[in-house]
């Protein structure tokens, strides 16, 4: 119901800002003035009457709806960019539109013109002064409460979170509770212990009741699976650091693993975590520096009553030698092998020696190295939010007054995004050059840059300020760093991390501008950037022909094998994949068509190997598989569209026929495509329930099917599904937020809420130009 809902909140105002630099905290570093930091800010005096009322009305409306629409649409940000619209909106004609007939003509020239202008019209209103779109980049439930037990571990609940962050904090997580009053691992999957737990939590640490009919319920589904010390390792982790799980029943995380040899003719060098996924890694280094310390909160009263509230029996009876492999089967994802258990008992043996050792001081001296390193090198921002607020631990037990501390706190903002569902973490400090590259070159693709000139001038100019002009600190080596100078990261420059598609999208978006400069009025950026670029990207090569994410595949994927997390799959190595290949190669491709005869040799090598690598993993029906959207329609367009950049499409090209014929073959009956989540944890294609359409997926399979030229072989799939695409867009200009988009690590959904904004434009813009024109 929704009566059990209505609980004490703050009835105002938040307000998004861009660049902003906390009232000039001098704690607060920046490489560019904060260009692209996104931050909400709560004022109490802010809006109207009827302002807050029409807010109230949104929240409403979602807490309604929570078990049917369980995906926010950044109502708060759209409301408060209302009134900002310069043209428009523009009527559309759909009037003749049938996409349910076979064979139907599909929309005109003028229609889609109309569409995309509508579109583009309308996005132009999301879009910020520094140049990129906001948007929600939330959906995982585990984020949130790591933040909160390292604020109250350290005493800062008060100095970082004001009554009204917390009231819209429980906010969310009331209205994300499933039906059996569990949480999922994110907002649309089924109840799992590590969700479950770990939001109870969150909810009394915020504090709500525990006789509350939420916490009751949570409570009540965590009891009728045997208590809380059956939640995986990460959430057996976070119990310990609060005083309220044991740490003899984790399963070791030893610093010493960072004193191993690092040289791979040592044998074991290739198991130095150094050679680990770089989000695997940065994880675990703060997770055994605070394991090796015993790193745990000071005794409450509300620790007390959690030891009480999380177990259905005695805490002080529980065997926690055997909870350290005791994981509930909502959780197991990724059960451990055998060779796993042996290595965790011997480690639990040799534990109690290593504990106060001169080799636990030379390793926990280790690890704080590595983590200044990362703090500094990313302005405290750090790689992502689980090790954000994890260095931040180790920094308090390091010194509870120390600077770098101090530093930490004003960059927990950057995480935290408010909408009509409350206030949660997000799993980057956002998706900034990543939504604003793909919205250039879909704009780019409209045929319509001359009415939009200002819209991308000011993104080129976020595009231009957010390349990585510096490298790290060197010698890189020393802290398992790539390469940074010349990347472009996934969200801002303060943040640096370089990542193999994104510096693709980002070189992809400069070259679109490029080309219309004359219209634009844009300035190309210099050569030798763009010669940085280039170094980033064949760097990223692996011997196989694939680009991975941030690094080089470092080690061997039998490393797998040691994966803790139980939670999440292929974590602990970074493997090729074809989104991050494919972007590689069409970037490649659109600097070799604006610098011809420039590094053509090395480009045209590097791009043959990449194609032989994407036709390798094809699979036998023709499909690929996606590793960071859902699912095979993502990747299945980027399988194509590196295809046709050397090439190769559905007149001269197998792989090329047998992607199309999967595509076309999940056709919908409405013209448009929808695929669930569950297609990438099970890794086989599976439909939204009753076949519905999503404007996202249909988007990303007309991208594909359009360029491997499958327009020739059957025009009437893609008239369909433009059909489809303009009867769902709204008169506003913009398209309904529907299931969530995104994953990472097989098993955990992830928002774009940009994405139902500028991919179905793309695809629009893409069949006008080689349908319509």
């Amino acid at each position: 119901s929704v009566k059990h809902l209505v609980i004490p909140s703050i009835i105002s105002m938040w307000k998004f800002k861009s660049a902003d630099d906390s009232g000039g905290n001098p704690l607060l570093e920046s490489l560019n003035g904060n260009i692209g930091r996104q931050v909400w800010v709560h004022d109490a005096d802010a809006g109207s009457e009827k302002d807050r009322e029409n807010v109230e009305r949104l929240r409403e409306h979602f807490t309604r709806n929570r078990h049917r629409q369980k995906h926010s649409g950044d109502e708060l940000l759209r409301y408060q960019n209302k009134d900002t619209r310069r043209v428009g909106p523009f009527p559309v004609d759909v009037s003749g539109l049938d996409g349910s007939a076979q064979g139907r003509a599909g929309p005109s020239a003028a229609t889609t013109d109309a569409a995309m202008r509508n579109a583009i019209s309308f996005y132009e209103t999301m879009q910020e002064d520094d140049g990129h779109w906001p948007g929600d980049y939330g959906g995982p439930m585990f984020l949130m409460p790591g933040m909160l037990i390292a604020l109250y571990c350290t005493g800062t609940m008060d100095a970082v979170l004001s009554p009204a962050h917390r009231s819209e904090m429980r906010r969310y997580l009331c209205n994300h509770q499933n039906e059996d009053g569990g949480y999922g691992l994110h907002i649309e999957g089924n109840s799992t212990m590590f969700g479950t737990v770990l939001s109870y939590v969150s909810l009394r640490l915020l504090g709500m009741d525990a006789d509350h009919d939420v916490c009751a319920s949570a409570r009540a589904w965590i009891h009728a699976r045997g208590g809380a010390h059956a939640i995986s390792s990460w959430g057996k982790f976070w119990l310990a650091v609060l005083g309220v799980y044991e740490w003899c029943g984790m399963n070791p995380m030893p610093p010493e693993m960072w004193l191993l040899p690092y040289s791979a003719w040592t044998g074991i060098g290739w198991l130095h975590p150094g050679r680990f996924w770089c989000h695997c890694r940065m994880v675990y280094l703060p997770m055994s520096y605070i394991y090796g310390i015993r790193g745990t909160c000071k005794p409450t009263a509300l620790t007390a009553c959690l030891r009480k509230e999380l177990y259905p029996c005695p805490y002080e009876s529980i065997d926690w030698d055997a909870a350290r492999n005791l994981v509930a089967k909502e959780d197991l994802y990724y059960p451990h092998p055998a060779i796993q258990d042996v290595l965790w008992w011997t480690l639990s043996k040799a534990e109690p020696f290593l504990l106060g050792s001169w080799l636990r001081k030379k390793a926990l001296a280790e690890t704080l190295v590595l983590i200044h390193y990362e703090d500094e090198n990313t302005r405290y921002v750090d790689i992502g939010p689980v090790n954000k607020v994890l260095n931040m631990m180790c920094c308090w037990f390091e010194d509870p007054e120390s600077e770098a501390f101090k530093r930490h706190l004003p960059r927990l903002h950057d995480y935290l995004w408010v909408a009509e569902d409350g206030m949660k973490m997000q799993g980057y400090n956002g998706s900034q050059l990543w939504d604003t590259s793909f919205a250039v070159q879909a704009i780019a693709s409209s045929g319509l840059a001359h009415e939009f000139v200002d819209c991308l001038k000011k993104a080129g100019e976020y595009v231009d300020n957010t390349q990585v002009i510096e490298e790290a600190q060197a010698p890189l080596s020393r802290y398992y760093r790539h390469i940074s100078k010349g990347a472009w990261p996934f969200s801002t420059r303060d943040h640096g991390w370089p990542i193999s598609d994104c510096t693709s999208e980002g070189l992809k978006a400069a070259m679109a501008l490029k080309e219309l400069e004359s219209v634009v009025g844009w300035k190309p950026l210099p050569l030798d950037r763009l010669n940085d670029c280039l170094d980033v990207i064949l760097s990223y090569q692996n011997g196989d022909g694939g680009f991975a994410t941030y690094e080089n595949m470092r080690s061997f994927g039998f490393l797998e094998l040691i994966n803790p997390s139980e939670t999440f799959g292929d974590i602990v190595v970074d493997y090729n994949y074809v989104e991050c290949t494919s972007a590689c190669v069409t970037a490649m491709t659109a600097f070799a068509k604006n610098y011809p005869g420039h590094r053509t040799r090395e480009i045209q090598r590097a791009i043959s190997k990449a194609i032989k690598y994407v036709k390798s993993i094809q699979k036998p029906d023709g499909s690929w598989y996606g590793n960071w959207a859902v699912c095979f329609t993502y990747a299945t367009w980027f399988g194509l569209k590196g295809l046709s950049a050397v090439g190769e499409t559905c007149k001269n090209s197998s792989h090329a026929r047998k992607a199309c014929e999967f595509l076309v073959s999940k056709q919908e009956a409405d013209g448009g495509w929808g695929e669930s989540y569950l297609s990438c944890q099970d890794k086989v294609y599976s439909h939204l329930p009753g076949g519905e359409s999503h404007v996202v997926n249909t988007a990303w399979a007309m991208l594909g099917l359009l360029a491997a030229d499958y327009h020739g072989v059957d025009r009437a799939v893609l008239d369909r599904a433009a059909v489809f695409l303009i009867k769902a867009q709204s008169a506003e200009g913009d398209w309904p937020q529907q299931q969530i988009s995104g994953v990472f690590n097989r098993n955990c959904m992830i928002s774009y809420t940009n994405y139902r904004y500028y991919f179905p434009l793309w695809a629009l813009g893409e069949y006008r130009s080689k349908l319509l024109s």
